[in-house]
């Protein structure tokens, strides 16, 4: 079992690691660089983003960091003892929550709605204005949520070697 829960570990950290990596180029300069072009071309070039990244790696790796981390949480609950239990208990709590719950209901939903939105029609330019908003803060969410669930499973990691 310990062999199972290393691999889980180091496999929910790397790709945790990966995952912050995506949210946070989004936080620190995509979202930035879209909101200073014209409302327009943001709107259509995120959504050939949205459209794009459901059908790349990232989706794979999205939904098996999730797996991952919520099946270590569910495992440490089961065994408080097991070296690390307590940070692999955070950091794949922080993870599923604060990265999957949060990309299911607030940052989901808004791509859904910006999809279903024409940017040269009438709502385009106040839909790309609250899309901007609301979904970089979500996503900000979700940054720190990787970050902070990394460091969590890093520290489980190095107890346990």
């Amino acid at each position: 079992m310990e062999n199972v829960v290393d691999g889980l570990l180091w496999f929910t950290a790397i790709s945790v690691g990966i995952m912050a990596g995506v949210y946070f180029t989004f936080s620190v300069f995509v979202m930035k660089s879209l909101d200073e072009i014209e409302a327009q071309a943001g709107m259509l070039a995120m959504q050939s983003i949205n459209r794009v990244i459901v059908k790349s790696l990232f989706l794979p790796i999205f939904f098996a960091s999730s797996l991952t981390s919520a099946a270590l949480a569910v495992m440490m609950l089961l065994d408080p003892s097991a070296t690390g239990s307590t940070w692999a208990l955070i950091g794949g709590c922080l993870y599923f929550f604060g990265m999957f719950v949060v990309t299911v209901v607030g940052n989901v939903p808004l791509n859904n709605r910006l999809e279903a939105t024409e940017a040269k029609g009438p709502d385009g330019a106040a839909m790309w204005s609250i899309y901007l908003s609301k979904w970089t803060v979500w996503n900000h969410v979700r940054t720190l949520a990787c970050t902070g669930s990394l460091i969590f499973l890093i520290l489980a990691i190095s107890v346990r070697t």
